[in-house]
């Protein structure tokens, strides 16, 4: 199914698939080590990495088995009448929409109708609500588009995305300790999931 079924769009934001016009701010907030620390990039982020992401993205929505889509989180020029702890990114001084970060989405290659989700957020869209705004929209589109169960993984020091997973309805399957050597140390991994049974039963 190709992307027709994108935008995704909620009170506040605009989902789309992510495009060369968001490169460099892409690029910026990748390049952040804040950021950077609990994911799977390296900085510096280049421009080139982006490109090379960039020309690698599928065309459909849901991706094909095996593949990553990366969704840009934009503010929509719409939600200028929200307040927000940050409200400078919802107001009419914002002329366009703000890239406020990006969604990744994984289809497993060997299950059917199962899919793998991660967020990367920007500093200045923390604790305002983006996060779950846009990982509730995409959780909604895969579960309408039949899927039996989500999964997403978090750093043990990163409770956070713990926290913003579980507000969304993901449950903790499990820990596994010191199971990734990752930037010069191991890190400890949390399992979650939601399934469409959860969502059914609440």
């Amino acid at each position: 199914m190709a992307h027709d079924l994108l935008p995704l769009r909620t009170q506040r934001l605009i989902i789309s698939p992510l495009t060369s016009a968001d490169r460099e701010a892409f690029v910026a907030y990748r390049d952040n080590p804040n950021i950077a620390r609990h994911q799977g990039w390296d900085v510096p982020y280049t421009v080139e990495a982006a490109n090379a992401l960039l020309a690698g993205q599928p065309t459909t929505f849901p991706p094909p088995p095996g593949a990553w889509l990366q969704l840009a989180i934009h503010s929509s020029p719409s939600s200028s009448s929200i307040a927000t702890s940050t409200s400078s990114l919802f107001t009419p001084s914002s002329p366009s929409s703000v890239l406020l970060g990006d969604l990744a989405v994984h289809t497993h290659a060997h299950q059917p109708n199962t899919y793998e989700i991660g967020i990367t957020i920007t500093p200045a869209a923390h604790r305002t609500g983006v996060g779950a705004e846009a990982l509730s929209a995409l959780l909604d589109a895969l579960f309408r588009l039949g899927a039996h169960r989500v999964a997403a993984r978090s750093d043990v020091h990163n409770p956070a995305v713990g926290g913003l997973l579980r507000k969304v309805g993901f449950a903790l399957e499990g820990t596994a300790r010191e199971v990734d050597w990752h930037k010069g140390a191991w890190q400890t991994l949390q399992y979650w999931a939601v399934l469409r049974s959860d969502r059914e039963d609440a």
